[in-house]
């Protein structure tokens, strides 16, 4: 009787360590997606100035996109 319950008891930890791998394994997905999405919330005028500073426009034309952005 004993060993029945020293084999059930015995595993059991295996249990609870799968379940808290699963939990932070979910947690580090969620997280990854929610920085991602954060990252794709970029206003208009951000994205604007890093396509001036990779040389996409020149300044002329980040002037006048700014003022279009602006209102």
């Amino acid at each position: 009787m004993y060993e029945g319950h020293w084999f059930g008891g015995g595993f059991m930890w295996l249990f609870w360590i799968a379940l808290i791998i699963v939990l932070l394994w979910v947690v580090k997905i969620a997280s990854r997606s929610e920085s991602s999405s954060l990252e794709s919330s970029k206003s208009a005028l951000d994205i604007l100035k890093e396509r001036y500073v990779r040389g996409e426009i020149n300044q002329e034309e980040y002037e006048q996109k700014k003022k279009d952005i602006a209102g």
